[in-house]
Order: structure tokens, then sequence, then C-alpha cells
């Protein structure tokens, strides 16, 4: 009887163990995981949309760019291939909200450090003043990671048109004239198809400890 007894309490705790291993995983299976959206033109406010892209729906990407860095090397989507990004657009003698951003960005930079899929770039809006010492100066001053982190100068139109057409970040449509000024608090997070994946304002920190939880979520995304 008492072995009896024994072996009907063994196999009621391995049945035990075995319903909670089973509910865990039908947990799992049913447990909806957040995933970001595939940010089209369609979806964004339209004052931030140029108007030959008002009704694209899908396959929206990064256009190729050929740019140059604080360290006079030329990049290209080359260095940013197989990776996540985020990006956004400044000039370093700017007194308003950059300087903010470009903090934000260098707190975005330490989070990063150790994770090898992601980078960070950020365009000169004032290509004409940023030359490559300045560029060097400014990241020096502000901490730039050279391994994580590209502040980029080169054409005003290139960069004014991936502003506006790329990365949907700006509501004017400059043309890269000498008078021209985009200025935008937007970073925006970039997967690693070239695709935009969301918008934040890179003045706010609740908006930026966002973006860290979205990036999180965009890198588990590929290890499922």
């Amino acid at each position: 009887m008492r072995d009896f007894l024994s072996r009907f309490k063994f196999f009621g705790m391995v049945l035990l163990a075995l319903s909670a291993v089973i509910i865990y995983l039908f947990y799992n299976a049913l447990k909806q995981k957040k995933t970001l959206p595939v940010f089209q033109p369609s979806m964004v406010d339209q004052e931030l949309v140029d108007s030959t892209l008002h009704y694209k729906k899908k396959y929206h990407t990064i256009a190729n760019f050929e740019l140059i860095n604080q360290n006079g090397e030329q990049i290209t989507q080359k260095q940013y291939q197989d990776k996540i990004y985020v990006a956004d657009f400044f000039f370093t003698t700017c007194p308003s909200i950059c300087p903010i951003m470009t903090k934000n960005m260098a707190e975005i930079q330490e989070e990063i450090k150790d994770k090898n899929d992601v980078m960070l770039l950020s365009h000169s809006v004032t290509p004409e003043i940023d030359s490559v010492p300045q560029l060097k100066k400014y990241a020096l001053e502000k901490g730039v990671d050279d391994t994580k982190w590209n502040l980029v100068t080169g054409d005003k139109k290139q960069i004014y048109q991936l502003a506006r057409k790329s990365y949907l970040a700006v509501k004017t449509d400059g043309d890269g004239g000498p008078f021209d000024m985009i200025h935008t608090e937007n970073f925006i997070l970039v997967d690693k198809e070239k695709r935009i994946r969301g918008f934040y304002d890179g003045t706010n920190k609740e908006e930026i400890e966002k973006l860290l939880v979205d990036l999180e979520i965009l890198r588990e995304s590929y290890n499922q």
C-alpha cells in the first residue's frame, strides 16, 4: 500500500510538472508579441511627405547615399549593411535643439556600445560649414565613438533629398540652395532592410526611452 501511494505521489508530481510546461508553452504561443510597423509614406503626416510620394503604400526604403564622415571616410549604405540604425539631421553651430539631440544621441550610443548590429548616423544640414575638420572637432567634444556613430557631410542637395524623400523627416521641400535650411527634431529608426520602423522626438527623454524599447523589439525580431 505504501509503495502504491509513493508511486502515485511520484506520478502526480510528474503530471503536475508536465502540466506546468504545457501551460507555459500554450501561454507563449498565445501571447501576442509586439511588433513595429513598417512606415510607408501613406502612413506619415502628409506635410512630411514629398508630393511625389503621397500615394506610395509599400516598398519605401532609404535611398543610397555617398557622404563623408568626421574622419574623411566615404560613408554609404555599405557601412550600414545588415545594421539597424538611428538617423537624425543636425548642424554643429546650432544653438537650439541640436545640442539636446546630440546629448540624447550620445546616451543612445552608450546603450548600444556592445550591440554589434546597431549604429548611428547624423547628417549635417549645413555641409558648407560642417567640413571634415569641423565635424571631427565636434565629434571629439561630444564623445562620438567612430565605430558606432558617423557624422556626415557632403552634397547639400543629396542630404536634403534624403531628409525629405527617404527619411520623411522634414516639412519643407528644400532644394539645397545656399539659403536653404531644414531643421527637424526627428530621430528615425531604420531596420536592416533600410525601412523606417519608428519616428521619435530627439529632444524628449520619454521619446528616447521609447526608442530604446523599440530598438530591442526590432533586434529581437531578427532572432526569432
